[in-house]
């Protein structure tokens, strides 16, 4: 059941590289709803269904208000705003945009609670995977925004920012976010009686296949290119798509070992 969901991301991340005739904001919704059938599938078989229906719920509510907000108020990202590439809204959000929370913090979750399976801290773990995941998620961030925001203009930061014209706010906003989203679910967990969630393997190999999606774009766009901000500040194609990539093999390659280690070390204990 997971193997073709993680295939059909996968095809995903390989047509935003390759020329074809498939409208991007089709690839967009690709991308993002299998995304959120793999965190669906992936939890009712590892956690059970009312506990990864609960998951959903706490990012939807939370995501599309803090991201609406957001747009509304320049509070807690920074002033931006989507345009059509992200397709059809709610007030000012795309939809799309609202459940990409739900596949990406999943994942996150897991590779967290994969790397702190062994930590000694019985009374706070689930607040430490709560925190590490709301890491996990923004590198994911850091190596895709400028890439979306700057390069294809799927959303646009009114005032430009150091990152390849995205502001320091916006990682800032996303671990506060994310947090908020881990913190409540891992209270639902306390009040359930579960003090932690085993970490599913299958959210490593996804997660690796997003950081090599975001390595192949330095390949895929127009690298000789220049771009603007709404500030008129000019940036290469080619340092945007390559800073990406150097996230993706650093940061998120980092989290995808070190998870990888204890999934490896864990599988010779079982054996």
């Amino acid at each position: 059941m997971l193997a073709p969901i993680v295939g059909c991301y996968a095809c995903a991340r390989l047509l935003e590289i390759v020329p074809s005739p498939v409208p991007r904001m089709a690839i967009v919704a690709l991308d993002v709803l299998s995304a959120m059938a793999f965190a669906l599938a992936d939890g009712a078989r590892s956690a059970g269904t009312r506990v990864v229906l609960v998951f959903t719920a706490i990012c939807m509510v939370v995501g599309n208000v803090v991201e609406n907000v957001g747009v509304a108020t320049g509070f807690p990202f920074g002033h931006h705003y989507f345009v059509e590439l992200m397709g059809p809204k709610v007030f000012h959000v795309p939809v799309l945009l609202g459940l990409a929370y739900i596949g990406m913090a999943w994942v996150s979750w897991n590779v967290a609670s994969l790397i702190l399976a062994r930590s000694r801290m019985l009374g706070t773990r689930l607040f430490a995977v709560a925190a590490l995941a709301s890491a996990i998620m923004t590198a994911w961030d850091l190596a895709q925004d400028p890439v979306w925001a700057t390069a294809l203009h799927g959303w646009v930061w009114r005032d430009g920012g150091p990152w390849f014209g995205v502001p320091v706010s916006n990682y800032l906003g996303w671990l506060g976010t994310v947090f908020c989203i881990c913190a409540l679910f891992a209270l639902y967990l306390r009040r359930q009686g579960l003090s932690e969630l085993k970490g599913s393997p299958y959210a490593v190999v996804f997660y690796a296949v997003c950081a090599l999606g975001n390595v192949l774009q330095t390949v895929s766009l127009d690298n000789s290119s220049l771009v603007a901000d709404p500030t008129g500040k000019l940036w290469r194609v080619a340092d945007i798509t390559w800073a990406s990539a150097l996230v993706s093999i650093f940061v998120m390659g980092a989290f995808v070992a070190v998870a990888g280690v204890h999934v490896m070390e864990s599988s010779r204990v079982a054996d």
